[in-house]
């Protein structure tokens, strides 16, 4: 609905005074409803309590604490430092989430500009032809002076400006702006997830590389095994069964290479895509085997709110809802009248020579108000909309502290218990070879059965293979420690 509000004229002492109260009080009308509508937003008041597995990590004979926005530099692993360079500066989710961010600061930019006046400068110039029969040429075409052809030249500005009384607009740029912020917060979460994937993959590398030497040196042995049997069957002293053990032994020993060599070549792969090449690019650099780095200490555990302030999932969801909360603001304001100004100020002649002279210069100036008065219905749902919208952010937020604080406990304790079976395995790997080589010798003297060596030479095998397996798993938990408490960034 649109209202023209003309000028009022003032000509008269009685009327200049009875004008000087309507316009005291539109005066004040503006000021006080200059302040922007719907609630102002407070973030919520969040408190986690200390974190139970901290002590344990805190605990652990480890080397010094690295500065947690670049902890992969506490591993001291030339090649996972490269690594992490080569993925930070490459990698395409991170150029994507870049240039989200650039969308979204252009959004708030938009709003903004929402707030200022528009200005439009538009020089024309037209060539014209009457018609004789129309309504104007067929009055005018008896004047001897009349020509049909003319020529118009037209050079004015426009501004027109949308006054935000009652703080709609403004409510839109604060929703606008936090989005922004929110966007770049979720940019830090995807460089966080990035670093903590390739490192991730670096670690399974190396791992799968540990079981590959095992099965490969497990094979040596194996064959060393059945050449001694097959000279025992020569010589009589062996049978044919303990023969065809001891080449299923072997045989068993071999078929676990390609698997091996499948989850080897996969993470492969997976870490060139998370560099940003073609998968084999970077392949022949990782091709020799090298030892799992030491995994450092991991500083800060005992502060939960470090962790609220360093998440990045925790900071773009606060973010959002501040943002719901400002578009609460954004609803209510279309209950309120808007006013908007508008203007043209310029010259125009059908004649170049006059066109910028006193008689050739035009003004135009309107108010108008717009009003949804009829449509409140609307509005109202708007509104609840926009309500709905914050509730949903505000449990969202809650729940995304709560996960945060569930990556952060699952973390410490995966990396504490697999440091432990690490251990334990290590024990168990001596033992059995002890065992095994035991079994070897009573074996050649002929006090025990073939099968004795073979139960030896498997749970050998079992027992090499889980180490080898779990040699990367402490440093995997490492990483999700690292990546749980937000690190990989400066904040």
């Amino acid at each position: 609905m649109n209202l023209s509000l003309p000028a009022p004229k003032l000509n008269a002492n009685r009327t200049r005074h009875r004008g000087v109260a309507p316009a005291v009080a539109l005066t004040m009308t503006l000021m006080t409803t200059a302040c922007a509508v719907g609630p102002n937003y407070h973030a919520p008041d969040t408190h986690l309590q200390p974190f139970h597995s901290a002590a344990a990590v805190d605990m652990r004979q480890v080397t010094s604490t690295p500065p947690l926005d670049t902890w992969w530099e506490g591993f001291h692993d030339p090649e996972l430092v490269r690594i992490e360079q080569r993925v930070l500066t490459q990698n395409l989710d991170l150029a994507a989430a870049i240039a989200r961010v650039r969308q979204s600061r252009g959004a708030a930019e938009a709003a903004t500009a929402r707030l200022l006046p528009t200005l439009d400068f538009n020089p024309q110039a037209s060539a014209n032809r009457l018609s004789q029969e129309g309504l104007i040429g067929h009055v005018v075409r008896t004047i001897p002076s009349f020509h049909r052809d003319y020529r118009t030249y037209d050079v004015s500005g426009a501004a027109s400006w949308e006054i935000d009384l009652f703080g709609g607009l403004r409510r839109g740029q604060e929703a606008a702006r936090d989005e922004a912020e929110a966007a770049q917060m979720e940019r830090v979460g995807e460089r966080i997830m990035i670093a903590a994937d390739a490192a991730d993959a670096y670690f399974q590398i190396r791992g799968d590389q540990a079981r590959l030497a095992v099965a490969e040196k497990q094979i040596t042995v194996d064959a060393h095994l059945l050449e001694l049997v097959r000279q025992r069957r020569t010589s009589g002293v062996s049978n044919e069964r303990e023969l065809a053990q001891a080449e299923a032994l072997l045989q068993s020993a071999r078929q676990t290479v390609p698997l091996l060599r499948i989850a080897l070549e996969a993470q492969l792969n997976r870490l060139d895509v998370l560099m940003g090449v073609q998968p084999g690019t970077y392949a022949a650099e990782l091709g020799t085997p090298s030892e799992i780095p030491a995994i450092p200490a991991i500083g800060g555990t005992n502060k939960p709110t470090d962790v609220l302030r360093r998440r990045p999932d925790i900071l773009a969801a606060e973010r959002r809802l501040a943002a719901s909360n400002a578009r609460i603001g954004a609803a209510l304001g279309d209950y309120y009248p808007k006013l908007s100004l508008s203007g043209i100020l310029g010259f125009q002649s059908i004649n170049p020579q006059h066109l910028f002279t006193a008689p050739g210069f035009q003004a135009v100036g309107s108010g108008a108000i717009r009003w949804r008065i009829f449509d409140f219905g609307k509005i109202d749902a708007e509104v609840q909309q926009a309500r709905g919208a914050n509730t949903e952010a505000l449990a969202r937020y809650r729940l995304t502290v709560l996960h945060a604080a569930e990556d952060v406990k699952n973390s410490f304790t995966t990396l504490v218990q697999t440091e432990q079976r690490s251990g334990e395995l290590q024990t168990e790997v001596a033992s059995l070879t002890r065992a095994r080589d035991l079994s070897q010798q009573s074996f050649q003297a002929g006090v025990i059965p073939l099968t004795d060596v073979l139960d030896a030479e498997r749970q050998l095998l079992d027992s090499q293979d889980q180490l080898a397996l779990n040699r990367a798993n402490p440093g995997r938990a490492a990483v999700s420690s690292f990546r749980a408490l937000g690190g990989g960034w400066p904040t």
